[in-house]
């Protein structure tokens, strides 16, 4: 067994090296490269790519949620897969969480592929792994980037509800505090503004920015930064009461489209969610960035691409730590 661990190491290192020679980083933890399973599994990213199709075929809203997914794995103990679990025994499921609760979806996606890489190559892909493929290729679909995704991430054993309800960043956040929760996670003010633009695709439910339209500041008047023609038309299908499940677009410019328009439209102060808007209206840094990628949609979409590989390097469990779940809803029985 040693023996046999010492030639798989061996052959990671020579995975790592020509990336390395080729000025690309990927994994900055250096134990995720994307050819990890090049010989257990070769047909692991054909098998995720085909069924994300077809999923975001029969549903284009899934490619949003698919990334979304990935996003609020990652932020919570790190990309792991913990976000799958179902509650059962000692396992409390972020499912049940503010961020997740009636809003996260994908899961009987993610079933399907793993059911399908199971029948291919029994206990060797991860549900983690599988994640970062399903958010890649949703953005592909859509017309956004491509990039190499560095596999190798195995799956928890356990789940953290009070992680997921602290660590992701909700819509009426500060600017400052979405920043600290970034940054907690070893991610910048440009990973900050440059993921924020996954928010292309997609849609937020009217509870999510009531607020703004109603009583932003607590005195009882809609947010000054949002515009008001732009508000008045939310308002017809987001009432004060009632209504809380209606989906909005986030990019009402090109809704289903992976492009750069969310920029342009916090521009012009038509960010749907306030944690959008404060990117353009709370800090001179951010708002320079914004007008960047607002100007130059391949500047957006290299940024973007590289904050991926760098969000998806988020404390990943590798070697011998966590698992392999056979059912990515549950831990392995032993």
């Amino acid at each position: 067994m040693a023996h046999s661990m010492g030639f798989i190491t061996v052959l990671s290192l020579l995975a790592i090296v020509p990336l390395c020679l080729s000025g690309k980083i990927y994994g900055g933890g250096g134990y995720l490269y994307p050819q990890f399973y090049d010989h257990s599994c070769p047909k692991a990213q054909e098998i995720v790519k085909h069924f994300v199709a077809k999923a975001v075929a029969e549903d284009p809203r899934m490619a949003a949620s698919l990334l979304r997914l990935h996003f609020h794995d990652c932020f919570v103990k790190g990309c792991d897969a913990s976000i799958l679990l179902d509650s059962s025994g000692t396992i409390i499921s972020e499912k049940r969480s503010n961020p997740n609760r009636d809003s996260a979806r994908g899961f009987e996606v993610i079933d399907e592929i793993k059911a399908a890489i199971e029948k291919e190559c029994s206990h060797t892909v991860s549900c983690a792994d599988i994640m970062a493929l399903a958010a890649r290729d949703s953005t592909v679909l859509t017309g956004g980037p491509n990039w190499d995704v560095p596999l190798g991430r195995r799956d928890s054993r356990d789940a953290s509800l009070s992680g997921s309800n602290n660590n992701i960043p909700a819509p009426n956040n500060t600017f400052q505090t979405i920043l600290t929760k970034f940054k907690l996670q070893g991610l910048d003010i440009v990973d900050l503004v440059a993921l924020s633009g996954s928010h292309t695709i997609g849609n937020a439910r009217c509870t999510s920015f009531r607020q703004r339209l109603y009583n932003q500041a607590g005195n009882g008047k809609p947010d000054y930064t949002l515009d008001q023609s732009y508000a008045a038309h939310l308002r017809t299908h987001c009432p004060k009461s009632g209504g809380d499940q209606n989906l909005f677009f986030l990019d009402f410019v090109s809704p289903v489209k992976f492009d750069n328009s969310y920029f342009k439209n916090l521009l012009a102060y038509k960010g749907l969610l306030s944690s959008d808007e404060v990117l353009f209206t709370k800090n001179a840094e951010s708002r320079e960035l914004v007008k960047t990628y607002a100007y130059n949609q391949e500047l957006f979409f290299q940024q973007f691409a590289k904050s991926m590989i760098k969000m998806g390097d988020i404390s990943p469990l590798t070697g011998y730590k966590g698992e392999i779940r056979k059912y990515c809803r549950k831990v392995n029985a032993y």
